[in-house]
């Protein structure tokens, strides 16, 4: 197939048909459906994807079926050499990537850059497996040794959100096919391209055809994963509604499921806060991507007099160019949920001290950087998931009554608390109820080789889906006990 991008501008460009790569070969769907997608910067189709069923993922299950076994034979190292030459194709390929990545999400081109790298980075860690998936082993008596082996599932699949195209799909494959799975991949309906591209980057790097199969499509083709009885695990990652079903109706089918949801990620402010590093630090986690990602500040616990702080972060938030220095929201819905949020807070009394509604150009989906002041847990902008570039602050007196507020949330992703006491880090580190946590840092997204995940009604399943928990996630481990020789002193265990 022909790269279908190669634009290195903002300007709006028409792509080719998103199709199902099933079998080594790119293919409409059975049904003949097809479906618009939609650049976010204009508002208008920059082309269309096929919308599948059952028998297109029937169809890619068997073709990865095939495939698996004979890729299972090849030694690890040798899978893992894959994942080299995908880091080096990726890197010579940064800009086209990254502007691909722009023109399907919305995201501008520099953050689109740093998930491409991030991207990378996830390869990397797949690289490096070889030297790190070996199974334990140990002389347990007398003559008799045990070990574990880490083998392949089988035919795995992986469910992808619209707002991380060419990372999230990252965290899966290195991981998944290093351990010698056959893969099928749900890219978003919203932005099929990016997946698109990793697979031509994957047969390029020597991924052996039929080993990875793309089937495009919504919910039906979500179900059919699901329900498929070869498909013996799925990770997927969406909205925290989502996750839950598709966990449960997973789980009944006996398949290793692991589901990330969503999240309302809690930042404590304390009076001895770094003015400068706490001030840029939240206004790029809450508005970095637009605030359409899963680690986003979204609520602003202000614990005493902070306001020389929240001055600074009301300077530097109304310093931001929507368009330049911030991207589009992903599409028309979520845009008019986000702005019916923030008229929500206003109306029922909170002050919306930086707004961004009308902000941005005239053609496309936009919101401006936003902060609403006086805040309460009643309020939607507090209890939903907004994923969008919108700061909700709470004022408290005490530590403790934040720490209160923070655990009664029922999501668990993240939680960030700004500070230069180290006791108080600390303390906030042991009672925050969140999987991930950081100190004076608030998009704590842990680096490879450590595991992303999060606790509560953002996870659903067991382990983590990054690092080596991600690779232990896509395999099966097998016991093996071993014995030479018969030994004096044996016991009835044999």
């Amino acid at each position: 197939m022909a790269n279908p991008f190669s634009g290195r501008n903002y300007d709006f460009a028409q792509f080719i048909e998103a199709k199902n790569l099933i079998g080594g070969e790119w293919v409409s769907a059975r049904s003949g459906k097809t479906e618009e997608v939609v650049n976010p910067r204009f508002g208008k189709a920059m082309g269309t994807l096929v919308i599948s069923d059952a028998a297109d993922v029937d169809a890619a299950v068997q073709a990865a079926k095939a495939a698996q076994k004979g890729w299972a034979e090849w030694p690890v190292r040798e899978r893992a050499q894959v994942m080299h030459r995908l880091k080096q194709l990726m890197d010579e390929n940064l800009d086209e990537l990254s502007w691909l990545l722009s023109h399907e999400n919305g995201k501008t081109f520099a953050q689109s850059r740093g998930e491409v790298l991030k991207g990378i980075e996830c390869v990397e860690m797949g690289a490096s497996l070889q030297n790190m998936a070996a199974g334990e082993q140990l002389d347990v008596s007398r003559g008799v040794n045990c070990k574990v082996i880490h083998e392949p599932i089988g035919v795995v699949a992986g469910v992808l959100p619209f707002n991380f195209p060419t990372m999230v799909p990252l965290w899966m494959l290195p991981q998944a096919l290093v351990a010698g799975n056959g893969f099928i991949l749900k890219p978003s309906e919203k932005v099929p391209y990016g997946a698109m591209r990793l697979a031509e980057l994957l047969e390029e790097a020597g991924l052996p055809t039929g080993v990875l199969n793309i089937v495009n499509g919504a919910k039906e083709v979500v179900t059919a994963i699901i329900d498929h009885e070869e498909i013996g695990a799925v990770a997927f990652v969406g909205s925290t509604r989502v996750a839950k079903l598709v966990y449960e109706r997973g789980s009944k089918t006996g398949k290793k499921m692991l589901c990330l949801g969503g999240a309302k990620n809690h930042l404590l402010m304390v009076p001895d806060a770094d003015l400068e590093l706490t001030s840029t630090n939240v206004v790029g986690s809450y508005t970095g991507c637009a605030g359409q990602r899963c680690m986003a500040a979204s609520v602003l616990l202000a614990i005493g007099d902070v306001d020389h702080i929240i001055a600074d972060i009301i300077k530097k938030s109304e310093e931001i160019v929507v368009g330049e220095n911030i991207g589009a929201i992903v599409d028309q819905d979520s845009k008019t949920r986000i702005l019916s949020i923030i008229d929500d807070a206003e109306k029922n009394g909170a002050k919306i001290i930086v707004d961004g509604r009308g902000k941005g150009p005239k053609e496309g989906y936009w919101v401006g950087p936003t902060i609403i002041d006086g805040v309460t847990t009643e309020m939607r902008c507090y209890k939903e998931e907004i994923f969008g570039p919108v700061l909700s602050i709470l004022r408290v007196d005490t530590l403790e009554e934040a720490f209160q507020i923070e655990n009664a949330n029922p999501y668990g992703n993240a939680a960030a608390i700004y500070t230069t006491n180290g006791g108080i880090a600390d303390r906030a580190i042991k009672r925050f109820e969140a999987g991930m946590v950081g100190v004076n840092i608030g998009v704590p997204v842990p680096r490879e080789p450590f595991a992303f995940g999060g606790w509560n009604d953002s996870k659903f399943g067991h382990g983590d889906m990054t690092g080596i928990d991600g690779f232990k996630y896509w395999t099966r481990p097998r016991k093996v006990t071993v014995k030479w020789a018969l030994q004096s002193d044996e016991t009835w265990m044999g």
